[in-house]
């Protein structure tokens, strides 16, 4: 009798609690937006986000959220994605974390989160988005488009390229410029051609042409608008419309193009939890992403569409699975251009 009672307190107990973190977990999920901004305003006031949104873009979509969220200030920490990563992962492993969200490319969010130093949830706005662009500690922000582009002062009109497997032309030779970080052409083109060889196959081609290579892809577009370089083959294709409206000697193509993510997360007992949410939730809304769309991004939302023209017609996507196996991608990619 006495062990039925105790089971049945037992029972009533884990109920109990059920049904508090069932209601707490409600409660979290069914805060407004402005719920949440009542809660960070009590946090000083900042936003430290390790960013790796280029100026002619920041300049743009930062303004907006203080703007909708007034006595807030987003401390723009701006770097590539890469080094942001390992700047979030050495502090704290020296016992500080600075950082309240990451907005960068997966595959480094990815290597944070192996550290074990990123919140694993989602806003509720991830409800809209379909499973290949969320995990279960990031949310896509939005997409990279690595394109062709070029000075059209230093190509003629009949030599422009039409697609990534033009640049393997020997007529390149000593003219194109590129990020050495760019490992994604080579996963876009083994999806393109459906075989990681052919892929190899015409990166060797293009090796041997002799690229110039120079980290940042809004450096990439600064060399090619001063002739620095007569093309480039990993450009990002967002950074070209408003320096082409701007008068810049450019060209690029959107035949086709590798789309990469960038997604958004949050670290672990970050400075300002309260402000990381409240981005993390305005950067993933429909609210949110048409501004990243007026700044010149292309929205990751389903229903918000670019307003620039930065969206390839045929795009071979970087997914969850190819991010999985970035290392041996890199490694090959490394090879081929004999990069350190």
């Amino acid at each position: 009798m006495e062990k039925t009672i105790q089971l049945g307190a037992v029972v009533l107990w884990s109920l109990m609690v059920s049904c508090f973190l069932f209601i707490s977990y409600s409660r979290a999920t069914s805060e407004t937006i402005d719920e949440v901004y009542k809660k960070a305003l009590k946090e000083k006031g900042v936003l430290n986000c390790y960013c790796s949104l280029a100026q002619i873009n920041a300049v743009k979509i930062y303004p907006a959220f203080e703007k909708r969220f007034p006595g807030i200030r987003i401390n723009h920490v701006d770097a590539t994605s890469d080094k942001l990563a390992v700047r979030a992962i050495t502090e704290a492993r020296g016992g500080r974390v600075i950082a309240d969200v990451l907005e960068f490319g997966i595959e480094n969010i990815v290597q944070v989160h192996e550290q074990k130093l990123l919140l694993e949830k989602l806003p509720p706005e991830a409800a809209a988005y379909p499973a290949n662009l969320k995990g279960s500690f990031w949310i896509a922000n939005n997409l990279i488009f690595f394109v062709g582009a070029w000075n059209t002062n230093l190509v003629k009109k009949q030599d422009e390229p039409k697609s990534l497997d033009d640049f393997a032309d020997p007529k390149w030779k000593g003219k194109l410029i590129a990020e050495p970080r760019d490992t994604e052409i080579l996963i876009g083109l083994a999806h393109k051609h459906k075989s990681l060889e052919k892929a190899r196959a015409i990166l060797s081609k293009i090796a041997a042409n002799n690229v110039e290579f120079h980290k940042g892809h809004s450096e990439l577009a600064e060399f090619l608008v001063a002739g620095q370089g007569a093309a480039c083959f990993t450009c990002y294709s967002h950074h070209y419309p408003s320096r082409i409206t701007k008068g810049a000697p450019l060209g690029y193509f959107l035949t086709e193009g590798v789309g990469a993510i960038i997604g958004v997360a949050v670290l672990k007992k970050p400075p300002h939890p309260n402000t990381a949410w409240l981005f993390t939730r305005w950067a993933a809304s429909e609210e949110g992403q048409k501004v990243y769309a007026m700044g010149g991004r292309t929205p990751a939302h389903p229903k918000v569409e670019p307003t620039e023209k930065v969206r390839p017609q045929l795009i071979y996507a970087v997914s969850a699975d190819d991010v999985k196996q970035f290392p041996k991608y890199e490694k090959i990619w490394k090879e081929i251009f004999k990069l350190r």
